[in-house]
């Protein structure tokens, strides 16, 4: 098992198949180009990867703001279905949490959907605390 972030176009495309079970609006032929623009604002792709294939990753940037500091925000975090349970996500968050360290951030944030009940069992076991309700309105 290793994780590292994405370091070529080939890496971003071997991510895609395990985000879009996250983010299924998203389509293939239009992914590395969307990936490389927000990548321009900071966006970062952590990727765990065993026997050669990709099972989890993290997209997520290094930011700033008045209210927590500096800290590392989670846009996305997605273990592939077939390999749920087995330690890739404990492992995958273990990394994020260490790189907001080793970059000095206060603290590590994410929004994750009110339905995703396996994900926030997850998270509360990871010790987070549900700091807030996130307020939206489609333009």
């Amino acid at each position: 098992m290793s994780i590292q972030l994405t370091a070529s176009d080939s890496h971003i495309l071997e991510c895609f198949p395990v985000l879009a079970q996250l983010r299924p609006h998203l389509k293939q032929e239009n992914f590395l180009e969307q990936v490389q623009r927000q990548q321009q604002g900071g966006y970062q792709l952590a990727f765990l990867e065993r026997d050669d294939r990709v099972v989890a990753v993290a997209g997520f940037c290094i930011s700033e703001c008045l209210a927590w500091g500096r800290f590392l925000y989670v846009y996305d975090l997605v273990v592939d279905e077939a390999e749920r349970s087995e330690g890739c996500g404990q492992n995958l968050f273990e990394w994020l949490m260490n790189f907001a360290r080793n970059h000095d951030c206060q603290q590590l944030h994410l929004d994750s959907g009110v339905q995703r009940f396996d994900a926030h069992r997850f998270y509360l076991r990871q010790r987070m605390n549900i700091a807030s309700h996130h307020f939206s309105l489609n333009l």
